[in-house]
């Protein structure tokens, strides 16, 4: 058996107007291997900032055409703590089905990192997330700026 591809996955979501009638949210997931970046993203319309980041790593999952090594990075404890079977699941239970599914066919090291303290991959992420949100929709510009503002980092 071929050993499975070892990629990265930096994700984020946002909320803005979290809690209110009026929410949009988003989540992005900037997915690395081999030097190569791509991003993903969807607009999530009337969620919560944690319904957006269990959303963010989901997304990038999904995007993932063969079972893979992943290490995911997020800036919720709350995504962290949750998978790596050390919080309850008291709330979301359809967002967390959801990342259940998409992580299911793969080998992944769930990674919290801090959020907003310029780390250049979880930035692009948060970035890309906050403007779906804004714009209501998924914008290929948006997508491809995140990726730019990565450049070649390694994953």
């Amino acid at each position: 058996m071929a050993p499975l591809k070892q990629v990265t996955i930096f994700c984020d979501g946002s909320s803005l107007g979290n809690g209110q009638q009026s929410s949009r949210a988003a989540s992005v997931a900037l997915l690395g291997y081999k030097g190569f970046w791509r991003a993903v993203g969807e607009y999530l319309g009337r969620a919560t900032n944690q319904q957006a980041e269990i959303a963010a790593a989901a997304v990038g999952l999904e995007a993932l055409r063969e079972p893979c090594d992943v290490k995911l990075f997020t800036d919720s404890r709350y995504v962290v703590e949750t998978m790596s079977g050390r919080f309850r699941r008291k709330a979301n239970l359809p967002w967390w089905e959801r990342l259940d599914r998409a992580a299911r066919p793969h080998k992944i090291h769930w990674e919290w990192t801090r959020g907003h303290v310029g780390h250049q991959l979880q930035e692009a992420a948060d970035n890309a997330a906050r403007r779906i949100a804004a714009a209501g929709q998924v914008d290929e510009t948006i997508l491809r700026d995140a990726v730019d503002a990565v450049g070649a980092v390694e994953p």
